[in-house]
């Protein structure tokens, strides 16, 4: 069985600030304008028709679906359990600073000059 590790944010709370936004507002639409190929707009709209959708719910149900999948593959990974305990020894057990990092360290930041 593969283990998840989830982002801290994830395991502290359920939903982010900006997704409890989304579901207050979602009753509020808004428009999006699209120009597209009229081949590509008769293979969406077939595809819509094939599942019984309109062409504006095929494409928002379509568009969700991807945009979710982008937002997991940044946040969401899986490892095999031999795998999850090296990724979690290696987490409870960082190298030692390096030369290089202690020096960073000691500069002053940018923003603080």
């Amino acid at each position: 069985m593969a283990k998840t590790r989830l982002a801290p944010s994830e395991s502290t709370r359920s939903a982010s600030p900006a997704v409890a936004a989304r579901a207050s507002t979602s009753e509020a639409k808004g428009s999006i304008n699209l120009r597209i190929e009229t081949d590509t707009r008769q293979l969406i709209d077939d595809a819509a028709a094939v599942l019984g959708k309109t062409r504006t719910e095929f494409m928002v149900e379509s568009a969700r679906r991807q945009a979710v999948d982008v937002l997991l593959d940044q946040r969401l990974f899986t490892l095999d359990p031999e795998r999850y305990d090296a990724f979690m020894r290696a987490l409870d057990n960082p190298p030692a600073p390096g030369p290089k990092l202690k020096a960073l360290l000691r500069r002053t930041p940018a923003w603080q000059k």
